[in-house]
């Protein structure tokens, strides 16, 4: 097969004084920062969905994304030459993961059976890729929201055919993830919600979804697939309300129906700024719970109210994000998943490069400056002395439980009005500005 990208070479690190805007500026991936290499911190995956098939559209125009080596046919063999693309762009950019849904890698076909073949078809493809590259699988999932079958939910469908037919369609993708070798698998509720209330049954609606994810436990144990199973948090659109809306009503519903045990947490930084919060809200939530599992790397645009899935170049966004995965210890599974798009006056396919270079190094540069934050101690230092009562007396007491009202009474009588100290929110600000 012909190349598809033959005018770009393998990308290489050429340090920040480089002007070549195919090279990385901060991403050296076998530089060691705080004790690992950067590609081990960062664990990289490219999205199959938007790197290969994003036709760039938007709400208002039709794509414009130019992708020569795609006939636009729903045939086995583009999809099968897709795949080969895909990996092609994966060593040329230096990347060692992917994630895919699967009506991405394989066409839908006119019955669940056809379409059953043609992903095993295409995963033929990929797991012989694999094989030739050493490229790995972070994860996978089914696509259970573009279909007009779904269009009023899949796992909380009103209808039990459709419900059957979604259960389905996540039995083969399991299959096939665990064919890979995935590291991983997402249920993300792209349609798992309502848009109102008249003509939902919100609790039954709840109560199938969790019998849906008990049978995914079940079948994963009994296919014998090890991989991390996630749920990926969004609030909202193209719902009005997503029961997955963000990472504490997770984490309260995985609580809720017993399945806590068997899913962590695919946070990703779009959705948290439709929810209302910040990517580090979201990701300190889930820490608090041993539930953060891996995370899509993107951003959203402040000043529209969608989902514009763009490519992380903030570096306060990516020093926030490395800082609490740093803390937490690094990634024990998942990784740093770019599902994130080119804007769609940027069209050429070198501009799939730069946009992956931009996140790339924007994730290093903050890989490293969270490290020099740690290193350097005056934050945490801040932060110990200031939750400093509670390491002693009765602050100490209430850690340790069996504190009664009584108790703080009693304190409060005997030591009068409490001294308290500034949060010093400024002064903060500007040592983190030291950094960037």
């Amino acid at each position: 097969m012909a190349e598809a990208f033959p005018d770009i070479p393998k990308i290489q690190y050429e340090g920040p004084k480089s002007k070549n805007p195919l090279a990385f500026k901060h991403y050296n991936a076998d530089e060691v920062v705080a004790g690992k290499k950067m590609k081990d911190h960062l664990r990289f995956g490219v999205a199959y969905w938007h790197a290969m098939r994003n036709t760039l559209s938007d709400p208002f125009g039709g794509g414009t994304a130019q992708r020569p080596w795609d006939d636009g046919s729903d045939s086995i063999a583009n999809a099968q030459n897709r795949a080969r693309v895909m990996f092609e762009f994966m060593e040329k950019l230096g990347v060692d993961y992917y994630c895919f849904h699967d009506r991405d890698v394989a066409p839908e076909l006119n019955d669940l059976a056809a379409s059953n073949k043609a992903l095993d078809a295409v995963a033929d493809v990929l797991l012989s890729e694999q094989q030739r590259t050493g490229k790995k699988l972070l994860w996978g999932t089914a696509c259970l929201f573009s279909h007009a079958r779904y269009c009023q939910g899949a796992a909380t469908s009103p209808n039990a055919h459709v419900y059957a037919y979604a259960g389905a369609q996540v039995k083969k993708a399991m299959d096939v993830t665990h064919r890979l070798g995935g590291e991983g698998y997402t249920f993300w509720g792209g349609r798992e919600g309502y848009a109102t209330l008249w003509n939902t049954n919100q609790k039954r609606e709840m109560d199938h979804l969790a019998a849906f994810l008990h049978m995914a436990v079940d079948y994963k144990k009994k296919i014998g697939f090890k991989g991390q199973f996630y749920i990926e948090p969004k609030p909202r659109e193209p719902s009005t309300h997503q029961y997955d809306s963000d990472a504490a009503a997770c984490l309260n519903f995985l609580r809720q129906y017993d399945l806590l045990e068997h899913f962590k947490l695919n946070l990703e930084t779009n959705h948290a700024t439709l929810a209302g919060h910040t990517m580090r809200h979201e990701m300190q939530v889930a820490i608090a719970s041993n539930a953060l599992g891996s995370v899509d790397a993107n951003t959203g645009d402040t000043l529209i109210g969608w989902d514009t899935d763009q490519f992380p170049t903030n570096f306060y966004l990516t020093t926030e994000i490395m800082l609490e995965i740093l803390k937490m210890g690094g990634f024990t599974t998942g990784g740093l998943n770019f599902d994130a798009k080119c804007r769609r006056e940027s069209f050429e396919p070198v501009d799939l490069f730069h946009a992956h270079i931009g996140g790339m190094d924007a994730f290093a540069r903050g890989l490293k400056i969270a490290a020099a934050i740690i290193e350097d101690g005056r934050l945490d230092g801040f932060i110990k002395q200031r939750y400093s009562t509670f390491d002693n007396g009765i602050g100490a007491k209430v850690e340790a439980g069996g504190v009664t009202f009584d108790d703080l009474e009693a304190h409060t009588l005997a030591n009068g009005e409490p001294l308290i100290g500034s949060g010093r929110q400024e002064m903060l600000e500007n040592l983190i500005n030291e950094f960037i």
